[in-house]
This record gives structure tokens, sequence and C-alpha cells, in this order.
């Protein structure tokens, strides 16, 4: 768009929003939003740049502020134009966060309000660094799953898969086709988990407080079957380079047919509460616009990209683990609103349920890891039996995998999008440098895009349907 868009022109009516195409909205009723997402300092020119205290991350005055265009939502081709002229001695800034409930982790954002209209947004991230890319470094390939998994710790499946796939990359060795088998019906469970788990808390900011306790009754169905797997509801250490940890338990088919069966009458229940409320229509449909131009700009993947009309899957584009042996449909939405966002997650649960059925009738028989005894320890049964055993299980775990120099990226489709994991080795048992590609990253930066000149209530639902994990933007 121009710099100065021309507000006298005529405007057209918007096209019908939401999942009936017969309901359209005036200009008037419709809402719609755009914000921005910062790294203190980042965009900052000097004297601020150098600034490390609280004073550097304030609201600077509109004819100072070199990133006003980003805070504004405006530095990229928008689908709103602000008919109101700005007027400077009605505004007030306020701190959202980083304690606030609805920002689902340490998010704080600077808002510049005009009444109840956002008109700046600053985004400011930074509060849960924990430095796990440098960690990496001090790190086996061995131990390297127990700090990946910790990153986007509501997808840490996902996290483990990735890693695991760049160092299996780095080695040149493949996986058994039950390890795949595995590793494919544990990630789209978790799939499902976080969905729930999204759709339960964005029912609850926007209102609708049942919605709360019927995501997380459904998603307690996956977690006990994680537990009853891996030991840990959470930050599994699961998959690992070579294949996964250990077999599936005894008894694991009836429980994957329990939870089928248990989250689709879950999804019904949360489709017959929300899809006809008028209240939840009303806080959802266009609310938090992302155009397809947007979501191209700022790099953004997974459910918020489709929910604009992106068709872009990796597990179809570039498919991993043998994901292309199982038939699934990727949903896209129409108009990249809150309510399209609601409702692609609610298809991709049953998505990903399907393929955990197709895992389940058609897993291959065989050894859950590699053979390679430079990457696989002993059964743990002949530690007790063979000394030699014993002191190949005490290398691997103390000195570590020898993996050869090189470089090497893989990518597989989290929960929120892209998760990409970049490893260069030196040679050795520990990585040289560790890098991240996270989905939650590119989706906080856009939130300026999203809630610049709506109303306050509105920030709150746009918001919760971008799903962010702020462990996976710190990291």
């Amino acid at each position: 768009m121009t710099d100065t868009p021309d507000t006298t022109a005529p405007v057209e009516d918007p096209a019908p929003i939401g999942p009936d195409a017969s309901v359209a909205f005036s200009v008037e009723d419709e809402r719609r939003k755009q914000h921005e997402i910062w790294v203190s300092g980042t965009e900052e020119r000097m004297p601020f740049a150098s600034a490390t205290n609280e004073g550097a991350q304030e609201l600077l005055p509109r004819d100072q502020d070199p990133a006003l265009a980003l805070q504004t939502g405006t530095a990229v081709e928008d689908d709103f134009i602000s008919f109101v002229p700005a007027i400077d001695e009605e505004r007030q800034i306020i701190n959202m966060g980083p304690q606030h409930p609805s920002t689902h982790g340490v998010l704080r954002l600077q808002v510049e309000l005009e009444g109840e209209t956002v008109r700046r947004v600053k985004p400011i991230i930074g509060y849960l660094h924990t430095g796990m890319e440098k960690t990496a470094e001090t790190l086996t390939y061995a131990q390297g799953s127990t700090n990946v998994t910790r990153m986007d710790y509501l997808s840490p499946f996902h996290n483990e898969l990735a890693y695991s796939l760049t160092v299996e990359q780095l080695l040149g060795i493949d996986v058994p086709a039950r390890a795949d088998a595995i590793r494919i019906l544990m990630t789209e469970l978790n799939r499902v988990s976080s969905h729930l788990l999204s759709t339960a808390t964005m029912g609850m900011d926007i209102g609708a407080l049942s919605m709360m306790i019927y995501g997380w009754r459904e998603r307690e169905l996956c977690l006990d079957f994680f537990e009853k797997t891996t030991g840990l509801r959470m930050n599994h250490n699961y998959i690992r380079p070579g294949g996964v940890a250990a077999e599936l338990p005894d008894g694991w088919e009836d429980d994957i047919v329990s939870i089928i069966e248990g989250v689709n009458a879950g999804v019904d229940e949360y489709e017959e509460l929300l899809n006809e409320n008028p209240i939840f229509l009303d806080r959802t449909i266009g609310v938090g616009v992302l155009t397809p131009e947007e979501v191209k700009q700022y790099g953004i993947t997974g459910p918020v990209a489709r929910a604009s009309g992106i068709d872009w899957d990796l597990r179809k584009a570039m498919p991993y683990s043998g994901i292309e042996k199982y038939e699934f449909d990727v949903p896209t939405g129409l108009h990249g609103d809150v309510n399209d966002r609601y409702h692609l997650r609610i298809k991709e649960i049953r998505e990903s349920l399907k393929i955990v059925h197709q895992v389940l009738e058609s897993i291959p028989a065989g050894d859950y890891r590699n053979p390679d005894p430079k990457v696989t320890p002993p059964p743990r049964k002949r530690i007790d039996e063979s000394m030699e055993a014993l002191i190949h299980h005490f290398k691997l775990f103390t000195s570590g995998i020898e993996v050869p120099p090189g470089t090497a990226y893989q990518s597989v489709e989290g929960p929120r999008g892209e998760i990409g994991c970049y490893l260069v080795s030196k040679g050795g048992t520990k990585p040289w440098r560790m890098h991240w590609r996270a989905p939650s990253f590119a989706v906080v930066q856009s939130l300026p895009a999203m809630m610049s000149d709506s109303l306050i209530a509105d920030l709150i639902s746009a918001l919760a349907s971008t799903d962010p994990v702020l462990g996976d933007v710190d990291r």
C-alpha cells in the first residue's frame, strides 16, 4: 500500500467471512486487527541501540520513532486502513504483560491506546531466554534431545524429531520402518494435544470458560498415553538419534482406539458449543486478520498461514519419516481471521487422528532403533550379562556419539508451523553450532499487523488465536 492512503476513495463492503459464506458484515461492524513484535533494541537507532535499561524499551514519540511503520502494522501490504485521524492528546500507553494470563507466557506488549482503540503495539520478548542453542554446544549428541524438547514445551516430540533427523543426516544413517511409524504416531498425537490446549485456552480467553475444561479433558487422554510410553507427560527425550528410546507399551493398540474415539467425541462437543455461539462468532469473525501477503512477508507457517489460504504443509511439500505413506488432507481457510484459525485447528485434529488410525492399522514389525552399535546402546538386559555390553553402554552415554564434520538442516511440521534444526559439526561428540527455526517467533513478530487500529478487547482473541509459545520464541 502507499505511504499516504487515499481516505476519500469509496470503500466497498468486505467479502463475507466466517464458516458461513452467507454471513456478511458492513465496514462499520467489521473488526480488523494488526500488530507487531519487537526485541528490545533491535529496531532502535542510536543513542538507543546500545541501551539495555527499561527506558530503551518504551514507545518513543511518533516524530522520533524509526519503527513507527512496524508498530502501526503498515510496514507490509496491509488489509486495513484507518479512517480516523490520530489525536495525540487522547493517547495513553499501557503495558500488557509480561505476567498477564492471556499472553500465554512472559510476553510484554506495550500498547498505545486512543480510547479503546489500539493505535500502536510494541511486543518485547526475551523474558524467558534460556540460551538453549548455546547450551547445545556443551552437550553430546546423545544428550541433545533433553535440551531441545524444552523449547516448544507443548510440542516436545516435534522438537526431538527435528533434532534427531538432523543428527541422522550428519551420521548418514536411517532408522527402521517401525521406528519411523512410532515417530509419526507420537508426533501426530502431540499435534492433537497441542491443538486441544490451544482451543481450550482460546475459548477461555474469549469467554467460553467451559471450553477450557473440555479441552483439557481430552488432552489428558493423550498425555496419559505419553506417560505410559515414555514415563513423562512432557519433555520426554523419547525420540532420539537412531530411533526411539523404547518400544510401545503392552496394550497400546487399545489405548489408541480409546484416544481416537474420545477425542473425536470431544471435538463434536466443541463444535456444538462454539460454532453457532453468537458471542464466540462476534469475538472471532473478522478479528485479527492476516492477508496472504502479510503471512509471506513475515515468514509465518503452520495453522496461522493456512488459515489465510496459504496451502503449505511440510508433511506434503517435504515429507519426512515416511509421512507420505499416510493419507490425509491439509485444510485451509479463506479469511485469515480468528474464526478461521479455530476451525482450521479443529480440522487438523481430525486429520491427525486419521493418520494415527492408519499407523495403528499398518505399523510394521521390527526393531524400534538402528542396530549400529556406534549409535545405539546394547539392550538393557545385556548389560547384566556382558562386560563388553556394559563398557559399550558406558562409553556411549559418557563420551557420546561420534559425528563426522558437516552441516545439516531438517524441518518438520509442528503444531505452530515449521520447526527447523540447523547443526554444524566439526567432528567429535558435540555440535559446534546449533540454530533453531522457531515458528512462534515468526507469528509473534506479526502481531502489529493483526492488532493495530483494533479494539483492545479484540487484542486478546487475536493473540490467543496465534497460539505462541514463549519458550519457542526466546529459547
